[in-house]
């Protein structure tokens, strides 16, 4: 949806951070809290959701296939579901915009419903493979024609009854363990997912909330989800904590910048979300939790942050799938530690809203850092502390990670970093930009 209008800005370094700010609510858990209530009976409100573009591309989805979704002047949204098994064939093709997540998961709700849909997206969501999630969805009984490559646009026809089946995922991914979960929603019998790499398990604690009959055995390290079909899903009040993802880039811009003092309130510390705290800390930086508590079944706290001195590290390969959205500004503060840091297992990087290894690689080596591509990762020689070079424009691909990352970065470069298009950044959150400048970056 972007790019016609492009909104270049230009991020640079203003002394230290302070002040407190929230982030937006967790996109992962407003997606599913849409969907979710869309699939109960009655009215079930939700708190805090995330109203960026992504988020509201998915209530507009539900609302396509019958349910009721209004915000009140109050902020909280009120949706009256339609009940699982009861989604009506929607009149148009569903446009996704630039949200894989949504596209994924609604692909699982229809599948098991007799109806088609189409779905159709902006050029970087068109360019996302879809093919994991047919795979799955294909066994169950959906049929899908797709554009080459398994891509968007594609047409679905979903079939009731579906076929449950049991599912081992080749390559870790929530998304596609969602779908197949979501799908199972509607299927006679029990439908089961084998997650060998455990990912981010918003569905399962969100469905379980909604009173869906799911239960997950251990087996060593792999987890055995199973979820009966048929179910009958209560309206619930939900409170959205504020999203991880999103609070990194203030976290990591407060690390980088000497003599900060940040605290990012309310933010969802769910352990399959959060490790990127974890390695930041194993860098060195001065990270510390207050005000624990949970939140509609989610851990919550406010993050104090000060400014740091980092070290290189080699990442360990088992945090990827709980901080994978979290590598492109993890790249930024490693490009600022003392030594080198070593990053791999990440090929999912690659089929992002860009191949954000390649992204990375080439806009940080544009501002002077000194990094090595791999194939699945990094190796990046930080500066011990020192600011990068800085004065180049960046282009970011249309993708709202990359934008963000590289706007921390301005903040510790000697001569301005130029984003070319900030206005994708509204996918994930509105109000990035308002919110450093409350901290005290400089925008121009």
């Amino acid at each position: 949806m972007h790019g016609s209008n492009p909104t270049p800005m230009a991020f640079r370094s203003n002394g230290p951070l302070t002040g407190t700010v929230a982030v937006p609510g967790d996109k992962s858990i407003s997606h599913r809290s849409l969907m979710l209530s869309a699939l109960a009976v009655g009215e079930s409100v939700v708190e805090g959701l995330l109203e960026g573009e992504d988020v509201l591309a998915t209530a507009a989805a539900m609302r396509a296939m019958g349910a009721q979704i209004t915000r009140g002047d109050d902020g909280r949204w009120r949706i009256h579901g339609v009940g699982v098994g009861s989604l009506l064939q929607p009149e148009t093709a569903i446009e996704m915009g630039n949200s894989g997540t949504s596209t994924r998961l609604l692909m699982g709700l229809v599948a098991s419903h007799p109806i088609t849909a189409t779905f159709t997206g902006d050029a970087s969501l068109s360019k996302r493979p879809m093919g994991r999630v047919i795979e799955p969805l294909s066994l169950m009984g959906a049929d899908f024609t797709t554009s080459p490559g398994g891509r968007l646009p594609l047409t679905m026809r979903g079939i009731s009854p579906a076929v449950p089946i049991e599912y081992r995922l080749p390559v870790a991914s929530a998304q596609v363990k969602s779908a197949v979960l979501l799908a199972g929603l509607n299927t006679a019998g029990i439908t089961r997912v084998i997650e060998p790499v455990p990912t981010r398990d918003h569905s399962e604690r969100m469905l379980k909330g909604f009173g869906a009959d799911l239960s997950v055995e251990l087996d060593g390290t792999t987890r055995i989800i199973s979820i009966r079909g048929e179910a009958e899903l209560k309206p619930q009040h939900i409170v959205v904590p504020g999203d991880p993802s999103s609070a990194a880039f203030p976290v990591v811009a407060a690390l980088l910048v000497p003599g900060s003092h940040v605290t990012v309130t309310n933010v969802g510390l769910n352990p399959t979300r959060a490790a990127l705290f974890d390695v930041l800390r194993m860098m060195g930086g001065n990270i510390e939790f207050a005000n624990r508590r949970e939140v509609g079944g989610e851990p919550v706290a406010d993050i104090v942050v000060r400014g740091s001195t980092l070290k290189g590290i080699e990442t360990p390969v088992e945090t990827v799938a709980s901080m994978v959205d979290e590598y492109p500004v993890l790249f930024v503060a490693a490009a600022l530690a003392e030594g080198r840091t070593i990053a791999r297992g990440l090929e999912e990087l690659r089929v992002k809203e860009s191949d954000r290894i390649a992204v990375m690689a080439e806009g940080l080596r544009a501002i002077g850092a000194r990094v090595e591509e791999l194939e699945d990762g990094m190796i990046i020689d930080g500066t011990g502390g020192e600011t990068l070079p800085g004065g180049a424009t960046i282009a970011a691909r249309l993708d709202h990670r990359i934008a963000m990352s590289f706007a921390v970065a301005g903040l510790v470069s000697k001569a301005d970093v130029t984003i070319d298009d900030m206005a994708p950044v509204a996918t994930s959150f509105p109000g990035f930009v308002d919110l450093m400048k409350a901290l005290g970056a400089d925008v121009a």
